[in-house]
């Protein structure tokens, strides 16, 4: 049975917080995470891995960054490769020869034009063909270690299925997140969301009579659980 939507002050994010480390331990981390993990934690890294990320799974894109990475993991020795053997060494990914394009043109801008500084800032990022909120939200939080608030199908479908937030679609349920959500979350909402998503809170069927957010969850929209 689904209960009314508490209101962001009197949702006790905190002890979700709590609850969603424990719930998500046991399973696989989102992409970006691994990644840093792993030691491509650098801007640049996290740039080109967020773009490599997009409409491809997570372990694909583990997949492919790493060996992209074993090659070029520099704005430099990435603008210096010839973009058909970019496009083979993002084979894998979705759309590897778009990719391949914006991976080096975005390269070649940074080494000539940023000093081979990726910008840090969401407006510098995005002037980059390809990069957009998402993107540049990662780059910013796991490249920089800036709070800013990645958005993704996941983080969207599970704030509004608490009654966290209100929203229709990512865009306006980041906005509606900027509004309420602590910024010492901003970062580790993507970090948590994404696994409890794929394994827990999934699209259809999610897992309710195991979850240890039930107490706290509105169920918005769910019809049908496990």
């Amino acid at each position: 049975m689904s209960v009314q939507p508490a209101t962001s002050q009197d949702f006790d994010i905190d002890e979700v917080f709590h609850r969603l480390r424990v719930a998500v331990a046991p399973y696989p981390k989102a992409a970006m995470f691994e990644l840093r993990d792993r030691g491509y934690a650098t801007p640049f890294q996290q740039l080109v891995a967020s773009l490599i990320s997009a409409r491809t799974r997570d372990e694909t894109s583990l997949e492919v960054a790493e060996r992209l990475f074993a090659v070029a993991g520099t704005p430099a020795a990435m603008a210096a490769l010839p973009e058909e053997r970019l496009v083979q060494l993002l084979r894998g990914a979705t759309f590897p020869e778009p990719k391949a394009r914006d991976i080096r043109e975005l390269s070649r801008r940074i080494v000539e034009e940023q000093g081979g500084e990726v910008p840090d800032t969401p407006d510098g990022l995005m002037r980059f063909h390809g990069v957009g909120p998402k993107i540049a939200a990662l780059t910013l939080a796991v490249g920089f270690g800036i709070p800013a608030l990645a958005v993704d199908i996941h983080v969207h479908r599970i704030v509004n299925r608490w009654g966290y937030v209100q929203a229709r679609n990512p865009e306006k349920t980041m906005a509606a997140l900027l509004a309420v959500l602590p910024k010492r979350y901003w970062v580790e909402i993507n970090e948590r969301l994404v696994p409890f998503g794929k394994w827990v809170c999934t699209g259809e069927r999610p897992r309710c009579s195991t979850c240890p957010l039930l107490s706290m969850c509105a169920r918005v929209g769910v019809t049908g659980s496990r």
